[in-house]
């Protein structure tokens, strides 16, 4: 059974839907602010995902490196390694597919992207009884997934894409 909260009938999904997520989240903080671009991220962090996060807080760390490997697997141009370790799951984005596409087509990309994943990332894992830290962005980073309060975020250890 697959951990990711949609279906699709193809190996890898279409890299194109990038633009459409850098225009999202354009429009999101354009409109809305930075305030409303979190408390958006936050809401689908804790509904679209329920299903994962209740699937996380019954399986634990094992169950976040199972999701994180199917998504990436699923996604074109990934190169992502995801490590079990004894009290956290290391996910090592060495290539962002989304930033790489989005810069390989020359999009005009919003420099707050990658915070996007630690938003729903530390969402995510609070509904799961986890913490989540990330540091790097602009195309390579590093997740951290552990026990709760674990894990602590340095808030300039995310960058802006560039």
């Amino acid at each position: 059974m697959s951990l990711l909260p949609y279906t699709d009938t193809k190996p890898k999904g279409a890299a194109d839907f990038y633009f459409g997520i850098n225009a999202t989240f354009r429009f999101m903080l354009r409109q809305f602010g930075e305030a409303g671009f979190i408390r958006w991220l936050t809401e689908m962090g804790h509904g679209y995902f329920e299903p994962v996060n209740r699937i996380w807080r019954e399986g634990g760390l094992p169950s976040v490196a199972q999701y994180w490997r199917e998504f990436f697997a699923a996604e074109p141009g990934a190169e992502v390694e995801v490590h079990e370790e004894e009290r956290q799951v290391v996910i090592d984005v060495k290539r962002c597919p989304a930033i790489a596409h989005l810069k390989a087509h020359q999009r005009d990309i919003v420099p707050e992207y990658c915070r996007h994943c630690l938003i729903l990332g530390q969402t995510r894992a609070e509904a799961a009884g986890l913490s989540m830290q990330l540091e790097g962005g602009n195309g390579s980073c590093i997740h951290r997934y552990g026990d709760a309060g674990v894990l602590t975020q340095d808030a300039d250890a995310v960058r802006e894409v560039s």
